[in-house]
């Protein structure tokens, strides 16, 4: 029983920080709206990549092997602790098969 109502606070708690992070977050004193659209941008390209790189089965080191590039760079890169260099993401994608393009929002 207490187990369950301890997990039950858990799951209260989360939702409560994540609520409370987005609210955070959305507010413009806190995150300008272009760091904003910088930081999502940034999430959605890095979620792309570990997307792909899982669908092609490749562990981080494997990745960075075939980029040419340290296993610690690629994980960096996943984790953003880093901003995501352009040459670091041509490295990256290009053993993939991917690349980088400039598309109109307009498509």
């Amino acid at each position: 029983m207490f187990e369950v109502e301890f997990y039950e606070d858990i799951l209260k708690m989360r939702k409560k920080l994540s609520a409370s992070f987005r609210d955070y977050f959305m507010d413009d004193e806190n995150v300008s709206p272009s760091e904003r659209t910088k930081i999502e941008f940034e999430v959605e390209l890095i979620g792309k990549l570990i997307e792909i790189r899982e669908a092609k089965k490749l562990t981080q080191k494997q990745l960075a092997e075939a980029a040419g590039v340290k296993q610690s760079a690629v994980a960096r890169l996943e984790n953003l602790k880093s901003t995501p260099q352009i040459d670091t993401l041509f490295k990256v994608l290009t053993p993939m098969g991917y690349r980088l393009a400039i598309v109109s929002d307009d498509t």
